[in-house]
């Protein structure tokens, strides 16, 4: 018997009736990913990699030297890659995968550049509300491309959300010569990568949980490994033109611990993502991972000694709202 959702498919002894065949299969499976909402699970799912994310956040900016750092954190992952990768049975990656992989690896690779000058260039302040305002651009495109049908609630909590990470982040104003300062193009130029990439990998992970799988290894842990080393292909050479290998050697000897502790969250903060985008609509998803901003303020407390004034409260409690609104939309 075929189950559209699931795959599962019975032949009973004596039926004569037809099977269908695999793309059918592959078809149905990828037509109830895509329409499926923010399950309680994807929500736990993004919600721990939003804590992740915000300490990894921590973790560049106090780094000194950001497109070192970031160059450092590669190293971890590909390895890991090369590791794996007898265990993994390519045949089943469908092509459509191995394009979007391209892809992406590009718009992350641009993504990781474009995020360092940016912190390089400029406050944290100024640069993450720009950068993380993804939830504002991806259901414009998501509609479309994905068939994705926002719900009123579900709109309202994107709203607030964005709206949380710029009370958090930049609730103290930014004045024109800031918005159009350096650090603000490379924060728009983040924007722009975030957007990109979160549409390519939903659209990977697509085809990815409609596919057959027999390897060991998950499907998220496979193509996130994945992108971490088709990113190394773009970011690396980007960010030793820009710093050079005396740099790199010096942050080498000072930050490889911490930068490889760094990379194993950032895979993991990851790699729940992709997981959570195989079945959940990447418009809730991106928005659901803003509340990293809530962790950050944490974080700020707890290790920094920071004393958040009344509209970072105000907004990390707005982004709590708003992602309870993404949570309860259907």
């Amino acid at each position: 018997m075929w189950n559209g959702r699931n795959g599962y498919h019975r032949r009973f002894r004596g039926s004569t009736a037809p099977q269908p065949d695999p793309a059918g299969a592959a078809a149905g499976r990828a037509e109830a990913v895509l329409s499926a909402a923010l399950s309680s699970v994807d929500l736990l799912l993004v919600l721990t990699s939003a804590a992740l994310h915000a300490w990894w956040s921590v973790a560049i900016k106090g780094s000194g030297d950001p497109l070192c750092f970031n160059v450092l954190q590669e190293l971890a992952p590909v390895a890991a890659l090369v590791a794996v990768a007898p265990l993994v049975e390519w045949g089943e990656v469908p092509r459509i995968v191995w394009m979007l992989l391209a892809a992406t690896g590009v718009t992350h690779g641009a993504y990781f550049f474009w995020m360092s000058r940016a912190y390089e260039h400029g406050d944290l302040s100024l640069v993450y509300p720009i950068a993380r305002s993804t939830p504002a651009f991806v259901p414009l495109v998501a509609a479309p491309l994905f068939g994705e049908s926002i719900s009123p609630s579900g709109g309202a909590g994107i709203a607030i959300v964005v709206l949380g990470i710029w009370l958090v982040h930049g609730g103290r104003g930014a004045g024109l010569r800031e918005l159009s300062s350096p650090a603000a193009r490379f924060a728009y130029l983040t924007l722009v990568a975030t957007v990109g990439y979160s549409l390519l990998d939903k659209a990977a992970m697509t085809h990815l949980a409609a596919a057959d799988w027999t390897s060991a290894i998950p499907r998220p842990v496979v193509y996130s490994l994945l992108i971490a080393g088709a990113n190394a292909v773009v970011f690396a050479p980007l960010a030793l033109r820009a710093r050079g290998l005396p740099a790199l050697r010096e942050a080498a000897r000072t930050q490889l611990g911490r930068a490889t502790a760094a990379s194993l969250v950032s895979f993991a903060s990851y790699t729940l993502i992709l997981a959570a985008l195989q079945t959940a609509l990447v418009s809730y998803v991106v928005a659901a991972r803003q509340t990293s901003v809530l962790f950050a303020v944490g974080l700020g407390v707890a290790l920094l000694g920071e004393r958040p004034g009344l509209a970072r409260v105000t907004g990390a409690l707005a982004t709590v709202a708003g992602v309870a609104l993404i949570a309860m939309a259907r």
